[in-house]
């Protein structure tokens, strides 16, 4: 069963403050530059969202020509097309300009200072500063900005920070501490790439505005909640990274702990940034603080073996490039926690995360309690939970599972869904990185982390990961292409549920 979309009226579009800009990528050559940041440029250039007087600095360790950065960008946005070809304009390139440096020596300080004063009027530009870098940079590349001569005129400055936030409560005090001392708290821009998918935002849209499912958002209505991000890929050519950072850092304290806050939320008092931020905040607070002994029991922590993956196989994490061999690295997590508020007293989340892992699947999923009474139903089947679907991944749309009357004489119970899929609907959708890109562009906060949100996410992992460290696992503990661990299997099921999947 499947919703048509009503059109009242025709949307607008995407608007974009027209303001000029100059954006200077650190790691303007590396992965996530070519995977994501460049082709969301190209695209939204593309759809005219990009005004005429916009710039791109690119800096990097590598040495490279202007000519042979821009072919870079060239095979990076004809690679996001899944290997076709396309005729990239030349107005486009010219966008760009590439500055070879080591931001761990301070380097180029001179030559961007002279990018940027090349400007006639740089009131005008929006100077906006991407860290496209392994978080252990940071420090480096602030007090390379700090050391800009433009930091002490008054113009407009951003700056855009990618996840992990920090590697603890402390180091993302400090980094906050830092970054304060030469941006403003709206300046800051902590991107959760997750928060920018079309159904992720449509959380709120669809708790708050239709008024036969907010009222039935609560313990009395609502049985459990299961949140899953799973990745059927390895850690590919991140090994460095991921051996610091794994599955807790790398994904539960950051998108995990976002859907959570989403899901849980109070309705803000409107929808601009710090109203809404402010209610994520407060999930954040209300996030339990677990024992030990309630860790033991409802926490679990897994590394891929060997199996198969599409028929593949594949080697097990401690073989993958970079990675010591005898590493306790979690690869997967899966785990029972509470909201300790009026709405949620006694409502478990139930969330899991993992690599190589069966499928690519990233979903929400609402659980509704059972009706009372065993009015229908029979032995071949009982009446199964109502449940709300939000899908983030591989595909994105929305699915209610209802229950009907089967045909025939007997009463018997039979599922049906009712989808909405956005991939039906004929209109442009921005990818997560181009909204983001262009929410940072015109100032809109709402998306992003705040200094606060971000050290309550630590305070909450921050116990798991000291808990974690103390255990001498026999890891790995499960197959790729399997679901993570038994023990995530027998987490669900020791309370009478099961995984959806």
């Amino acid at each position: 069963m499947d919703l048509e979309m009503k059109t009242l009226c025709e949307p607008e579009g995407v608007e974009v403050n027209t303001q000029p800009f100059v954006l200077i990528i650190f790691g303007g050559g590396g992965d996530l530059s070519q995977k994501k940041l460049l082709p969301a440029l190209y695209n939204l250039f593309k759809l005219d969202k990009l005004n005429n007087d916009a710039y791109i600095l690119s800096y990097g360790r590598r040495e490279r020509t202007q000519d042979q950065y821009r072919e870079l960008v060239k095979t990076s946005i004809e690679r996001s097309l899944q290997g076709g070809k396309a005729s990239i304009e030349d107005s486009f390139l010219e966008k760009f300009n590439y500055l070879s440096g080591d931001s761990e020596k301070l380097e180029g300080i001179d030559e961007i200072n002279k990018y940027i004063c090349k400007f006639k009027d740089i009131k005008k530009y929006q100077i906006i500063f991407y860290l496209a870098t392994p978080p252990n940079l940071a420090e480096n590349i602030l007090n390379l900005i700090q050391k800009l001569e433009l930091c002490d005129k008054p113009f407009k400055k951003k700056i855009v920070m990618e996840k992990p936030f920090g590697i603890d409560t402390v180091s993302a005090i400090n980094l906050n501490d830092n970054l304060h001392k030469i941006f403003e708290e709206e300046e800051i821009y902590r991107i959760d790439h997750y928060l920018g998918k079309e159904t992720v935002q449509n959380i709120l849209f669809f708790r708050f505005g239709n008024s036969i499912f907010e009222p039935l958002w609560n313990r009395s209505f609502i049985d459990h909640i299961q949140i899953t991000v799973a990745e059927n890929i390895g850690i590919e050519t991140r090994g460095n990274f991921y051996e610091k950072a794994g599955v807790l850092k790398d994904i539960i304290q950051n998108h995990m702990m976002q859907l959570i806050a989403l899901v849980a939320m109070e309705p803000p008092a409107n929808f601009e940034a710090d109203c809404v931020r402010d209610e994520k905040v407060k999930i954040f607070k209300s996030i339990s603080i677990m024992s030990e002994e309630y860790m033991e029991e409802n926490l679990v922590l897994g590394q891929y073996g060997t199996g198969k993956i599409s028929g593949e196989n594949v080697v097990e994490y401690r073989d993958e490039k970079n990675v010591d061999k005898d590493s306790n690295t979690g690869t997967f997590f899966s785990g029972k926690f509470h909201v300790d508020n009026w709405r949620w007293a006694g409502v478990p989340f139930y969330v899991r995360s993992g690599k190589r892992l069966d499928r690519k699947l990233t979903e929400i999923v609402i659980v509704f309690k059972t009706p009372p009474l065993k009015l229908f139903g029979n032995a071949c089947r009982d009446m199964l939970a109502n449940e709300l679907v939000f899908s983030i991944q591989p595909e994105e749309k929305i699915s209610l599972s209802i229950n009907m009357k089967y045909p025939g004489v007997e009463n018997y119970p039979h599922p049906v869904e009712m989808n909405f899929n956005y991939s039906k609907l004929d209109t442009i959708s921005l990818t997560a990185y181009e909204r983001l890109i262009v929410d940072c562009i015109k100032g809109d906060l709402t998306l992003f982390s705040r200094q606060d949100g971000v050290e309550e996410m630590w305070r909450v992992l921050d116990p798991i990961v000291a808990y974690f460290n103390k255990i001498n696992f026999k890891f790995p503990n499960y197959s790729a292409g399997a679901w993570g661990p038994v023990k995530s299997k027998i987490l669900l099921e020791k309370d009478g549920r099961k995984w959806r999947i």
